[in-house]
């Protein structure tokens, strides 16, 4: 049994991880903590602040107990919000506090566009424009290029909770581009998990999900491939595609 903790910002689209452990069909597990997360709103201060230190640790000892082999700290907006730096901070912090392997969302973004062999990629983010364009940023930072953004609007993780799959479709779609490689779809508080092929057979390339990519993270850290179509061109190779080793990113072991 391989399992993976998750830290997950207030009450969303949580029920995404139970339905991706059914899809996945395998020995894998999948214990989630809702951290505390103050106001709802998609603005750059309040996404910092749900990305606090103190909130992170608020789910550890619990998913310990849970046999968690590896954390992933599962917020787009709660990770990339600090920034390149200090998204590496709060993960090297909680795995020091963890004494586990750890990641987050954001990271796990740029280690899967590597995994399908991409560097330029569209982002279709339900967010305002201006937390889009931090994500953008964050990416760049990884010398991903972004070729193409659309942003949905969302005013808070309520609100892009409610999204059904004809609007998450419909923002693909806006974002798409000629040089994408890859279309990315950041934002855990959308539920994506049942139909990532049916993006992805939209507009004929991959589209890594939030929830998906968190997931496929944490199994990284935790040395677990697994094979799962039904989960995406991401969870459809058996091999990495650029055939060579990603760092695991942070690990700290006490």
């Amino acid at each position: 049994m391989t399992t993976v903790g998750l830290l997950y910002p207030g009450h969303a689209a949580e029920d995404d991880f139970p339905r991706t452990e059914i899809l996945l069909d395998t020995d894998i597990r999948l214990p989630l903590f809702s951290t505390g997360t103050g106001e709802d709103a998609y603005r750059p201060d309040v996404l910092r602040a749900q990305g606090e230190a103190a909130r992170l640790a608020e789910g550890i000892e619990e998913l310990r107990l849970a046999g968690a082999e590896a954390l992933v700290w599962a917020s787009s907006g709660g990770s990339f919000g600090q920034g390149w730096e200090g998204a590496h901070e709060q993960i090297a912090t909680l795995a020091r506090t963890a004494g586990l392997p750890a990641s987050s969302t954001s990271f796990g973004f740029v280690h899967a566009v590597r995994e399908v062999g991409a560097s330029r990629v569209a982002v279709a983010a339900p967010y305002p424009q201006d937390v889009t364009g931090l994500f953008a940023r964050f990416l760049a930072s990884a010398d991903v290029e972004v070729v193409a953004t659309a942003s949905g609007g969302a005013g808070s993780a309520a609100e892009a909770c409610s999204w059904g799959p004809d609007e998450v479709k419909r923002l693909v779609r806006e974002a798409d581009h000629p040089d994408a490689e890859v279309v990315l779809v950041p934002d855990t508080a959308l539920h994506t998990a049942a139909y990532v092929p049916e993006l992805e057979e939209l507009i004929g390339k991959p589209v890594l999900t939030a929830n998906q990519v968190t997931v496929w993270e944490g199994l990284r850290l935790a040395d677990r491939r697994t094979w799962a179509p039904v989960l995406g061109t991401l969870f459809a190779t058996r091999e990495p595609v650029l055939r060579t080793l990603e760092p695991k990113g942070i690990e700290v072991r006490e």
